[in-house]
């Protein structure tokens, strides 16, 4: 398979050193390496508000059957209160110190942590219109069903909150997509972080694409995880 790049990235020469995929509409191009994505372990899946990074983290982490852990979910306390760095940080790098995961989020000042030890970075990069469109139906879904958001912290979406307060996630999003696609298009140029595998999904039909090869991948994982046999069909044990 090989990589395949949109006309954007080939102009911003994102496909050279960093091993930049960015899948294209055409079903008939998967760039993805197969035998590399069996391999993973430490995934960090980044996005705007809205984009569909989260559901896409979960489904990733069930197919390559890793744990997954939401930012928000260690950075948010009850009542909607902020951590403290000081609090935030022994979290997150008790996340990152295990040996598999799936971390979905942002919280860029927190890349030096993240990304010390991270085999591959998805950046779910979906259009401004979809992603606006998408948070705010989120946003109704939450302020009508109120659904906590993440448990144990008795946090929910009020219509106030979502769409009449300067801390009104739909905002975010508006205010944070241009500002993303610069931080995270720098990065993938960057060579510092070339050892690190960036990949970019900016259509619903990339994502199936990259999740129907990770399941592949993960038939693979299996088979080479799989416990051998003796003669006699017995499991040998290392």
């Amino acid at each position: 398979m090989r990589l395949a790049c949109s006309d954007d990235a080939r102009q911003s020469d994102l496909c050279s050193e960093n091993e930049v995929a960015v899948v294209q509409e055409s079903p008939s191009e998967i760039p993805v390496d197969l035998d590399r994505l069996a391999r993973v372990r430490r995934v960090n899946v980044i996005g705007t508000s809205g984009s569909g990074k989260t559901t896409f983290g979960r489904r990733l982490a069930e197919i390559l059957q890793i744990p997954f852990f939401e930012m928000d979910h260690l950075f948010w306390k009850p009542d909607w209160q902020e951590s403290t760095d000081e609090e935030f940080l022994p979290r997150l790098q008790e996340v990152t110190s295990r040996d598999e995961w799936v971390l979905d989020g942002n919280y860029s000042r927190m890349n030096a942590i993240k990304w010390q030890n991270v085999d591959m970075i998805v950046w779910i990069d979906r259009s401004l219109v979809r992603t606006l469109y998408q948070i705010t139906a989120r946003s109704l879904r939450r302020a009508v069903t109120r659904a906590e958001i993440w448990k144990g912290t008795g946090n929910r979406e009020s219509l106030r909150r979502s769409f009449f307060s300067h801390e009104s996630v739909i905002l975010w999003s508006l205010t944070s997509h241009r500002v993303n696609r610069r931080r995270y298009t720098a990065a993938m140029q960057d060579p510092e972080l070339a050892r690190i595998w960036f990949v970019r999904l900016r259509t619903a039909k990339a994502v199936e694409q990259f999740l129907n090869a990770a399941e592949q991948a993960a038939g693979r994982r299996q088979l080479t995880t799989k416990p051998r046999l003796h003669e006699s069909g017995c499991r040998q044990s290392d």
